[in-house]
């Protein structure tokens, strides 16, 4: 972790306490900085020449994955004991974006190894856990997965119907896990299952499986959209015995570390939003000086000019909120709302920034000779996973509610 150990133990004597001012927000500590442009110049010489040929190929980055361990970004919030990188959540929204900007796929696979996989375990698990659980999955020769929705509860994560029951010193699991992220290149999940049904949601818990495993198989690849570089599948748990140890957190607490797993997950996409969102708009502008229309560059027609302006007001705008999102995670504050909002401005500027890019490009952007098409794919899944839009606005409300509540 050469790079980013040494920019973390620099970056010690700046470490972000309590909500910057926007002024503040709007320049980075010099280390958060350097990480940055660490990530940003591996983006633009690693990944982006390669992201076209992995989305068509369908092809997982191991290669890049364990580069990137290696420089300590599979492992961003992990302490270095653990060998982590041992830096804050701005740090990890970073990372994330300038590798989305080069390769959505990439992204996500980093994103749901730090948030959704080793998230839990560094909040929830005891040391052992960790010691196991965490550290192997820090240096990208292994990913983790995050299998809480199912064929019939996706946005209703507490109507989950995979059922967990002890028999003796082991739990036996049953059920089939939906949209699993990094399924088919994983090496552990992070499950959720029902241990006591008349609870409903309180009777839900959480469970550590390696994978391979007896007991747990995956259905067929997804085809998806975009993000194709990422493997997505079902799990499927057909009396999948495993150790009473292997439960994470009490038994119960299943859907509280689901929530609070997915509040911070939903700044990770925010991140990775951006990073695409940000490809659309370089994209976008790059085009606008070279194509020439009417004896003009076409940067040079209002229409254009416009599109460019508004495209750039919404990354920035959303970039804001993520940053702010992070910082109030950091210093420990509450971050419910904030993250929801990031995560709806920064999903939904990708989706908007991806189709005015295709506009500006015209027919070039609609042949996968320029890169706006994948983008334009890439984008819309930031919608939906890691709850979708309508769920934000429900989240982001209910929050409002309460601050408002007599």
């Amino acid at each position: 972790h050469a790079l980013i150990n040494h920019i973390a133990f620099l970056s010690l004597g700046l470490c972000l306490s309590g909500c910057r001012s926007l002024t503040q927000l709007a320049e980075l500590p010099e280390m958060h900085q350097m990480l940055r442009q660490t990530c940003r110049d591996y983006a633009d010489r690693e990944l982006t020449p390669i992201a076209a040929k992995l989305d068509k190929e369908h092809s997982f980055p191991a290669k890049q994955i364990q580069e990137l361990g290696a420089m300590g970004v599979l492992a961003m919030e992990v302490p270095d004991g653990l060998g982590g990188a041992g830096m804050d959540y701005l740090a990890y929204s970073l990372a994330v974006e300038e590798i989305s900007r080069g390769c959505a796929s990439t992204g996500v696979v980093v994103s749901v190894n730090n948030s959704l996989y080793i998230g839990p375990i560094l909040k929830f698990g005891t040391e052992e856990q960790k010691k196991q659980w965490i550290t192997p999955f820090t240096t990208g020769e292994k990913v983790g997965c995050f299998a809480l929705s199912e064929p019939g509860n996706g946005s209703d994560a507490g109507a989950a119907s995979t059922i967990a029951r002890q028999e003796g010193d082991e739990w036996v699991l049953n059920g089939t896990k939906a949209w699993i992220t990094n399924s088919w290149d994983a090496s552990a999940t992070v499950v959720f299952a029902t241990t006591d049904k008349s609870l409903k949601h309180k009777g839900i818990s959480a469970f550590l499986i390696p994978m391979p495993y007896p007991g747990l198989s995956l259905g067929k690849k997804e085809d998806k959209l975009g993000i194709r570089a990422s493997s997505t599948a079902n799990i499927i748990l057909e009396d999948c015995r495993i150790p009473l140890g292997n439960m994470l957190g009490p038994r119960g607490a299943g859907f509280k570390i689901a929530m609070q797993t997915l509040d911070s997950g939903r700044i990770g996409i925010a991140a990775q939003a951006l990073g695409i969102a940000q490809a659309a708009l370089d994209c976008a502008a790059d085009y606008a000086h070279k194509r020439t229309a009417f004896g003009a560059p076409i940067g040079k027609m209002q229409a254009i000019q416009f599109k460019l302006a508004d495209m750039a007001l919404a990354i920035e705008s959303a970039r804001l909120l993520t940053w702010k999102a992070a910082i109030l995670r950091d210093a420990k504050k509450p971050f419910t709302k904030e993250a929801a909002m990031a995560k709806l401005a920064a999903s939904e500027a990708a989706t908007y920034c991806s189709h005015q890019s295709i506009q500006i490009l015209g027919g070039m952007g609609y042949v996968t000779d320029m890169p706006a098409e994948r983008h334009y794919r890439d984008a819309r899944i930031t919608e939906i996973y890691e709850g979708t839009s309508e769920i934000q606005r429900l989240v982001i409300a209910n929050q409002i509610l309460k601050e408002y509540q007599p």
